[in-house]
């Protein structure tokens, strides 16, 4: 596939031509290697998911904790929510200050510190905070790391690395509870537990080598140490005079002083910037959209109560439930990856149609198998609804995986990227907070009828998609800006090749003279 073709033809006629693959190339095998710190943040709530999904399969757990039901379940699969929503109003503001790492720093620590009190959990209050925490300090783990691999990422490899944000915890959790099934000890659940530090603590012992993102870096007036970062791991040249750099560098710094630049001049940065602009109110909408979307497609059901849905159908044993969680996981993990190996020649707008369809598809056959198999019995309709469990998470895992986080990190500029996440997160926890308390009582008392209500969403939200969502790919991170501010976008354009000239004509000092933006 051409390099144009994925990040527009003014980054790739400076791309380094070379007949050798990334890996092969140093500087960009350490960046990749690198960028799997923050791509491993994605981890944490893929476990929560799963790791509760496990948990409630446990005799052993629900006994110890008193066999929790109606409200109460819902409150120990909602604490990790509204920890998570309490956080989001400020973390927005965190990043752009203090920057991606110290952010998801803190974030590590936090899930290391719930993790102990949740593994040592000795009754139901007690369990429930250490969800609270896990879900507070996830948000500072998950909120910054889509925009470091998205700030730091080499062109033509950001699409599928911002992709590539797979709930692989998922795996780890599902994997460990039915593997742990047979303990008749409380350490059935509490060592699945205590893994959830695993992923936290990989990260830690790789963190210190992570760089900080060279769009931050900028926006703190410190350009030359952008251009530093941009230097080392994009073309493999150590350049501390900041004089001389590679065409790549140059025309990526450029892009990325301007850019800024014009959107501090416009002096709304703060929360009001989301809505200040006919530009920024698509993006803002198209956020909480795909937030929303990515919870309200019926997914809730599926992935905090697989138990009840299984039940529903005759499906009640321990090892049998434990074991569809776990073939599940790696069946998302599988079609996750290979959506994110396919975004730059599939596109995002392509993932996210061929996905609705094939949802709404499979949301239909399961709600009227469901209606079988309840009115009758018939196994064999029961045996179609865990196929259609599958299918609709294939369908699913194509866009919503992959790009939950990575298709509004691209569409949001600079100053507007770190509280747009915030706001699109604060979407999706919202909407599993009142999932936690809705969907166990919708199952309880309307059974398969409840499903209906998702086909009608998944029709809706699949017009919407249609109308509103636009193509990202062959667009660098700054082009993009583009597709949503016209006139004003292709100023910055200019602007842009200005600067370059400039800087190129003074052998690349004159960046020192751009970067107090």
């Amino acid at each position: 596939m051409k390099d144009a073709e994925i990040v527009g033809s003014a980054l790739a006629e400076v791309l380094p031509q070379t007949d050798k693959w990334w890996f092969q190339q140093r500087h960009l095998l350490r960046l990749n290697l690198l960028l799997l710190v923050p791509l491993l943040s994605s981890a944490v709530s893929g476990y929560d998911g799963s790791l509760m999904n496990g948990l409630q399969s446990l005799p052993q757990w629900r006994e110890y904790f008193g066999h929790p039901a109606g409200a109460n379940l819902g409150l120990v699969n909602a604490a990790q929510s509204i920890g998570s929503v309490l956080s989001l109003p400020f973390i927005g503001n965190l990043s752009d200050r203090f920057g991606r790492k110290p952010v998801l720093l803190t974030g590590l620590v936090l899930i290391i510190a719930a993790t102990i009190i949740q593994s040592a959990s000795i009754n139901f209050p007690m369990f429930v905070i250490s969800r609270l925490i896990v879900g507070f300090g996830g948000m500072f783990v998950v909120q910054p790391s889509p925009m470091l691999i998205a700030e730091l990422a080499f062109p033509t490899h950001r699409g599928k690395y911002t992709s590539a944000l797979l709930l692989t915890g998922s795996i780890l959790a599902s994997w460990t509870t039915f593997g742990c099934q047979n303990y008749e000890s409380d350490w059935s659940w509490r060592i699945p537990s205590i893994l959830q530090a695993g992923y936290p603590l990989v990260q830690l012992a790789f963190f210190y080598w992570v760089p900080e993102s060279p769009r931050w870096l900028v926006a703190q007036d410190r350009a030359p140490e952008a251009a530093a970062i941009l230097s080392y791991y994009h073309t493999g040249v150590v350049n501390e005079s900041n004089e001389g750099h590679t065409p790549l560098v140059t025309r990526e710094l450029a892009e990325i002083v301007s850019t800024i630049q014009k959107e501090k001049s416009a002096k709304t940065v703060g929360w009001g910037a989301l809505f200040s602009t006919p530009g920024n109110r698509k993006r803002t909408l198209i956020a909480v959209c795909v937030g929303a979307f990515a919870q309200w497609n019926g997914i809730g059901v599926v992935s905090y109560y697989l138990t009840l849905v299984l039940n529903s159908i005759g499906i009640t044993d321990t090892f049998t439930q434990t074991l569809i969680n776990g073939l599940l996981q790696i069946f998302n993990f599988g079609a996750a990856l290979s959506a994110a190996i396919l975004v730059d020649r599939l596109g995002r707008r392509t993932l996210f149609l061929w996905s609705g369809v094939g949802m709404l598809i499979s949301y239909i056959v399961w709600t009227a198998c469901s209606a079988v198999n309840s009115d009758t019995g018939s196994k064999p309709a029961g045996i179609v609804v865990v196929v259609c469990l599958f299918t609709f998470f294939f369908h699913y895992d194509i866009a919503y995986t992959p790009l939950l986080m990575g298709y509004p990190t691209e569409i949001f500029t600079y100053t507007l990227r770190s509280k747009g996440i915030a706001l699109e997160l604060m979407v999706v926890y919202l909407s599993l907070t009142v999932q936690a308390f809705v969907n166990p009582i919708g199952m309880e008392n309307i059974g398969w009828k409840y499903y209906i209500v998702f086909c009608c969403l998944l029709a809706v939200f699949l017009a919407v998609t249609w109308v509103l969502f636009p193509e990202t790919k062959g667009y660098s991170l700054e082009e993009i800006a583009v597709l949503f501010d016209g006139q004003e976008a292709d100023e910055a354009r200019v602007d842009a090749k200005m600067m370059e000239r400039d800087m190129m004509a003074h052998g690349n000092a004159s960046v020192t003279h751009h970067d107090k933006v």
